[in-house]
């Protein structure tokens, strides 16, 4: 029989999950993300609606977890050279746009009649930024690694670091008698110890532990394991008093160059996703409606305000980094958002005797709007970005003696040998690359190439794609070789199209997009590797040849079959080799049937391999 208790934990999950499943694909299919179909299903189910969930607190304290398991994978993608790499961008726009935002929101506040210690605290913790809701909308829109998604990640690394400054500044303001506590030196040495901690975890035990559990440990340990990493990461950086999800990107960046890499994704991904979804329907239960109602124009108001005093600042502090104009309306929108971290900042102001209850729930609420919002923002601003294109594009790099008639998009091993064929016969080629290293190692060897994003119309524009004959895009990820081909087939229809292939699949793709020509990145090579090794068994080399002609005859004739009924088709053309199962060793005991079926089956064995 199903006690109470039971039936108490399942109603509640029963409601979540049910909300979720309900909103997210209806908010999908307007177009609208996932964020706020979560928030809108949290609203609803949470006390301030229906009712049917009363206890928001805990969810968010779970849901948080799934923050920290998105910045673990975000860390995974980034090695410890990439963040040294980042470090102007953390410390350069992230110090400048906290700086510069928290002094200009605070005085609202503060014009409004609110003390100048909590307009402080305000203004600075308006300065702060979702990262779960940025990072959310970078994903959805699969512009997580492109320039502006890696700064404003790099402003959020930033913003994390001023977690234990901004709580003991609200320790200093506070007029009720100092408790005691630790001193200074203590906390400080507290947090050099689990950044240290994690840092050396990271660099020395962590590979040999999975190298352990891989070679000892069941599956479902490999899982545990990655889980007890992520956790205990956060939970060390927490004891510090520093934010959980430093700890996770850490554990995460020292974990990027691990064999393991792939199978930490993997173990970690499932469970990201579920707990973030989590963490925004808690968001949305905690609106308070009654307040926000309450406050009327006035809250209204102060999020029109709030957003654009952070997004001018921050488009401000940008283009002062001689960033471009897309980049810097791009970042800006994604920055102008408040953070949860305002959440702990707030209360803790009040419990300090900083700021009032009221002004804590005016600003909390204010806080959550905002994060809905930021979505919808984005999306403005990429509209204002493509009005601009369709204008005087702002081209990144000075491209005016740009003169080619084929443009290589690309100049990674496979951009390079491509570059050297053209170039043998004194062809016009124009290059562009997004890597400042490869542009400058190739400087080092006479090449002119061009600092520019493929994926930008206004790159591509500046760069000569309307006037050139071809244009061969070279770049080694799918996403982004996809985005390319969208923009060329849509804005440059008169050039030829040439693409470097991922995989077979992404080859059946290319064709249906009707580009002009595609291979496989490792398919020529591969077959001469081929030809290589049957000429070292003693094969004729005209033979070898005849074979390879062969191979590429099946090969196309298996991708026509796969383009009209699906991957799996055309198996038939692959030289397959038959293999008659046998045991490495012979067994002890022969094998006993345990019914008439399988008597048949052994007798049959037995005969063949006789």
């Amino acid at each position: 029989m199903t006690d109470h208790s039971s039936a108490s934990f399942l109603v509640p999950t029963v409601t979540l999950l049910g909300a979720a499943v309900v909103a997210v694909p209806l908010f999908r299919r307007f177009r609208l993300g996932t964020v706020i179909g979560y928030l809108v299903a949290g609203l609803l189910i949470g006390p301030q609606v229906f009712g049917l969930f009363h206890d928001p607190g805990t969810i968010l304290t779970i849901g948080e977890l799934g923050i920290v398991m998105f910045l673990f994978l975000i860390g995974l993608e980034l090695k410890p050279s990439r963040v040294w790499s980042m470090r102007q961008d953390i410390f350069g726009l992230g110090a400048a746009q906290m700086i510069v935002t928290g002094a200009v929101v605070m005085w609202v506040p503060y014009l409004f009649g609110r003390p100048f210690n909590a307009s402080l605290v305000a203004g600075l913790g308006l300065a702060l930024t979702s990262t779960a809701v940025m990072m959310q909308v970078l994903e959805e829109k699969g512009e997580v690694h492109s320039p502006h998604g890696e700064r404003a990640f790099a402003i959020s690394i930033f913003q994390d670091l001023t977690v234990i400054p901004l709580l003991l500044l609200v320790a200093f303001l506070s007029p009720l008698p100092a408790q005691s506590g630790e001193v200074w030196w203590v906390s400080f040495a507290k947090v050099v110890v689990a950044v240290g901690g994690v840092v050396l975890a990271g660099l020395y035990l962590l590979n040999p532990l999975f190298r352990f559990l891989a070679t000892w440990g069941a599956r479902e340990i490999m899982v545990a394991a990655a889980l007890l990493v992520v956790v205990g990461a956060a939970a060390l950086m927490t004891y510090a008093g520093l934010s959980m999800a430093m700890g996770a990107f850490l554990a995460g960046v020292f974990l990027a160059e691990s064999n393991f890499r792939h199978q930490l994704e993997a173990d970690i991904e499932p469970f990201r996703g579920i707990l973030m979804g989590l963490f925004f329907m808690s968001v949305g239960m905690t609106i308070d409606l009654p307040v926000v109602i309450a406050a009327g124009w006035r809250l209204g108001f102060a999020l029109v305000l709030l957003l654009v005093l952070k997004a001018s600042v921050m488009y401000a502090v940008m283009r002062l980094f001689r960033h471009d104009h897309a980049q810097s309306v791009k970042v800006a929108l994604l920055i102008a958002e408040a953070g949860e971290f305002g959440f702990v900042l707030y209360a803790a102001a009040v419990s300090a005797g900083v700021m009032t209850s009221e002004h804590a729930s005016l600003l909390v609420a204010l806080v959550v709007l905002s994060m809905a919002v930021n979505p919808f923002l984005y999306r403005f601003g990429e509209w204002l970005i493509a009005r601009r294109d369709d204008g005087a594009p702002e081209p990144e790099e000075d491209f005016s003696d740009v003169r080619g008639e084929v443009l290589i998009i690309g100049f990674g091993r496979f951009g390079q040998v491509n570059s050297q064929m053209l170039l043998a016969e004194q062809a016009e080629v124009t290059i562009i690359d997004n890597d400042v290293e490869m542009i400058q190692a190739a400087g080092m060897f006479g090449f002119k190439i061009y600092y520019g994003d493929g994926t930008r119309l206004d790159v591509l524009r500046a760069a000569g794609a309307g006037r050139a004959r071809l244009i061969c895009v070279c770049v080694d990820k799918r996403d982004v070789a996809d985005r390319i081909v969208e923009l060329v087939k849509g804005e440059f229809p008169l050039a030829k199209l040439y693409v470097r292939s991922f995989d077979r699949a992404h080859t059946i793709a290319l064709r249906a997009a009707g580009v002009d020509f595609e291979i496989r990145e490792v398919f020529e090579s591969a077959l001469m590797f081929g030809r290589g090794a049957l000429i070292e068994l003693g094969v004729d080399p005209d033979h070898a040849d005849a074979v390879m002609a062969d191979l590429r005859k099946r090969d196309a004739q298996r991708l026509v079959l796969q383009q009209q009924d699906g991957i799996q088709a055309g198996d038939h053309l692959l030289h397959q080799q038959q293999v008659t199962p046998a045991p490495l060793t012979e067994p002890a005991r022969q094998a006993r049937a345990l019914n008439p079926e399988a008597e048949d089956v052994l007798t049959d064995e037995t005969r063949f391999s006789g």
